[in-house]
């Protein structure tokens, strides 16, 4: 057997592996999110997205300005893009 097949093979291995682990840990962040949340809720800990914000960032959309709604949106919560995206986009679709 050919030694570049060989790495080849023990590569995608590896690769796999590693793709199953952060697959494992991205469920178990959403399953730790979502318990915090509800933790949160339980001893009145106040929402961080407000009714105005929320209002504020639908009037960016309206302008066509989803961009700016996206920063304004993960500078007030501190939240990834992908997560500012997709709220955007289910904003706009209300």
């Amino acid at each position: 057997m050919d030694i570049n097949l060989v790495w080849i093979i023990i590569g995608g291995v590896v690769l796999i592996s590693i793709s199953s682990s952060i697959s494992q840990l991205r469920s178990d962040l959403a399953r730790i999110n979502a318990n915090l949340d509800r933790i949160a809720k339980q001893i009145g800990v106040p929402d961080l997205i407000t009714d105005e914000l929320d209002i504020e960032l639908k009037q960016l959309i309206l302008e066509g300005k989803k961009i700016e709604a996206i920063k304004k949106y993960r500078i007030a919560t501190g939240i990834g893009l992908k997560e500012a995206k997709e709220h955007i986009d289910r904003l706009s679709l209300k």
